[in-house]
């Protein structure tokens, strides 16, 4: 099991991040949480790591904090959710409001995620209420906070790269659209990738 790699980071998109560990190459997909705070490319990053394998191959899952990879693993014990929509979790609220959601059985919270319909809510509910009761958040907001002041990796516009972020969120393209217009609307200066992403993502699950 690969529980912590650090390195320095080559590349940075919302599909995924490269990190150089002493001349190999990591390929790690991470939550929008996580990929919002990270140093620019060529700086020294640190990830807790989840690795998953699968018949078809082996995939790493990167996070700047312990709790968001704790509630990672525990989201992915959950009957019906896989990594995929852990991770989109995790990229719609912070840890600490998922946990809050769950310990207050707020199942309309969870229903303004994408890829969360009333019965996956439930079961989330349900199996995590017990095992969240004594769960700390303690660090979920640690590390970089500046990141809405980073450049974007991918040579394309902050728009177009927002609504690549929310399409594999799992919000439909035309979706995705819509919110990033409205979040480049409601602000008074250019905006940056990152910037656009959590005003639309704000919109879209009412916080």
């Amino acid at each position: 099991m690969i529980g912590r790699i650090s390195g320095i980071l080559l590349e940075r998109h919302p599909a995924g991040l490269l990190v150089d560990v002493q001349g190999l190459g990591y390929e790690v997909k991470v939550p929008l949480s996580t990929l919002f705070a990270l140093p620019i490319v060529g700086e020294r990053v640190t990830l807790h790591t989840h690795l998953a394998s699968r018949e078809d191959g082996q995939t790493l899952y990167g996070f700047l904090t312990l709790a968001d990879r704790e509630l990672f693993r525990e989201l992915i014990k959950v009957t019906g959710v896989g990594p995929k929509l852990a991770l989109t979790i995790l990229s719609g609220v912070s840890a600490e409001q998922f946990v809050r959601a769950v310990r207050a059985q707020d199942g309309s919270a969870l229903v303004r995620l994408p890829g969360i319909g009333k019965r996956t809510a439930e079961r989330l509910l349900l199996e995590l209420r017990d095992r969240l009761d004594d769960w700390q958040v303690a660090g979920a907001g640690t590390g970089p906070s500046d990141a809405g002041t980073r450049s974007p990796v991918v040579e394309v516009s902050p728009m177009q790269e927002a609504e690549q972020a929310l399409v594999a969120l799992g919000y439909k393209p035309q979706e995705a659209a819509r919110a990033v217009s409205r979040a480049q609307q409601e602000g008074d200066e250019p905006s940056t990738s990152e910037a656009l992403i959590r005003r639309a993502l704000r919109s879209m699950v009412g916080g």
